[in-house]
């Protein structure tokens, strides 16, 4: 079975055929950098790093780019708050960015573009716009693109230029010629940053820097664009209409949109989707203060990329509780190792998960079916564990399939390995409480068990003694 992709242009499940065999160019589009990342964000970012994972784990050669937006009116209006130079505060969100990404095991993109780094780029792709008769220069200096030249629906939503106009969301501006034409190129005001152009000093529109990006790091055509399904409608589609002006080609055969992850309202039953503008954000921050990556990771991949994801710490928690029982697996595998029977691997079971797995991802990178699989694993080899019938050969082998599912999902310890001191103490800890139970001293024995408890531990009595494990 081939890897199948949920087309946002098509509103279809397609087979994936990349435009040059074995190789992926995919662009996601980054944040606005003026405030730290939240959840929303983190969404995004490791849907689409989960995405280049399996289609590197699939063999391709994959370009990835994920750009920054750092000229824009938010940033503008917060650097002036802030007594402090546009650029200079984009910087240090940037920089805040690749912090909290690490945290959360994202594996860093081939390249991160800046809006304020590709202005030469801009300004030809502009004027090849206007000079292909798609864009017009206003009395004010700004150029705006005239969508009414393209003609014809929304390539993504399917929408008229008559219904995107009354969508609501075209702000009014006294320089364009109709209500949906959007700014390429925006005249400056007194004291904002700009740049020289044919036109005057200004600076990028917001859709026009991506598709300038692409152009310069990708070529003029790519396979995957990705992003928020928020960005839809009108930035994906401006992407459209502006880079076809240009170049006369499809901008990308395959367009991603991952779901929004919501709020409930603010004392309203109903959701909304997490963002600044409504206040209503959890940062990346303060999330990794109480919960750890893979919990946060396995929070956002246990669920279908395009499903939309209502936040909260319930949710979390339970993410941290089902995540134990893999992670608890895992290091039962290995303490069993350690005195495992002697045998072969058991190579028939472990193709066959390997082949359950790829199947779920290939059906639309869908790694909650993925992750079922990993449980479908943990449940067999527990058996296995406790009858004793896993063989030393297939308990590393499946070890190994756990760890290379891992370089898809993220969600494992990096390590893998158990700790042989916090063994040693628990072993005494252990002896300890089994002592004192034998003594009927059970409040003692009772204090030890619900200490090691808030250490993230549990100890529990079987037929073979009592084991520790983390919760």
């Amino acid at each position: 079975m081939s890897l199948r992709i949920h087309n946002t242009l098509t509103n279809s499940v397609q087979e994936f055929k990349p435009i040059e065999p074995g190789k992926v160019k995919m662009y996601v589009c980054g944040v606005t950098v003026y405030d730290d990342i939240h959840m929303g964000h983190a969404r995004s970012m490791i849907v689409f790093d989960m995405v280049a994972r399996y289609l590197r784990y699939s063999g391709y050669e994959v370009t990835h780019v994920t750009n920054f937006t750092d000229v824009d009116d938010k940033i503008i209006t917060r650097a002036a708050q802030e007594g402090v130079e546009p650029l200079e505060l984009s910087a240090r969100y940037i920089q805040k960015y690749f912090e909290d990404s690490a945290r959360l095991g994202i594996n860093r993109a081939d390249f991160y573009p800046k809006a304020s780094e590709c202005i030469g780029d801009i300004i030809t792709m502009v004027q090849k716009i206007i000079d292909n008769g798609y864009g017009y220069v206003a009395e004010d200096g700004s150029v705006y693109f005239d969508v009414a030249k393209m003609g014809g629906e929304g390539r993504l939503t399917n929408r008229t230029t008559d219904q995107m106009q009354s969508s609501g969301r075209i702000a009014a501006d006294p320089f364009k010629r109709n209500p949906q034409d959007f700014a390429v190129w925006k005249a400056a005001k007194p004291g904002e940053v700009s740049w020289d152009s044919p036109w005057g000093k200004g600076r990028p529109g917001w859709h026009i820097e991506c598709s300038a990006m692409i152009y310069r790091y990708l070529g003029e055509q790519i396979d995957i664009h990705g992003g928020g399904n928020d960005l839809i409608f009108p930035h994906h589609e401006n992407e459209i209409l502006q880079t076809e002006a240009v170049t006369g080609k499809p901008l990308a055969n395959y367009w991603m949109h991952n779901g929004m992850l919501q709020v409930k309202g603010h004392g309203m039953s109903k959701e909304e989707k997490m963002s600044k503008s409504l206040g209503n954000f959890f940062t990346v921050k303060d999330v990794l203060a109480k919960y750890d990556t893979r919990t946060i990771r396995f929070y956002f991949l246990n669920t279908h990329y395009m499903s939309p994801l209502v936040y909260g710490e319930d949710m979390l928690k339970e993410a941290e509780t089902a995540l134990g029982r893999l992670t608890n697996n895992y290091r039962e595998l290995q303490a069993y190792l350690r005195n495992a029977p002697e045998g072969p691997t058991d190579e028939a079971a472990i193709d066959a998960y390997r082949q359950r797995f790829k199947e779920a991802m290939d059906n639309d990178f869908n790694t909650r079916e993925a992750i079922g699989v990993m449980f479908e694993m943990a449940s067999e080899s527990n058996r296995m564990l406790s009858d004793r019938s896993m063989t030393a050969g297939t308990a590393l082998g499946w070890m190994s399939l756990i760890k290379e599912f891992d370089t898809v999902l993220g969600i494992m310890p990096e390590d893998g390995k158990t700790d042989e001191e916090l063994d040693s103490i628990m072993s005494v800890l252990i002896d300890l409480r089994q002592e004192l139970r034998k003594r009927k001293m059970y409040d003692l024995a009772d204090i030890i068990r619900d200490r090691v408890k808030e250490a993230g531990f549990s100890l529990e009595d079987s037929a073979e003694g009592a084991k520790w494990k983390r919760l």
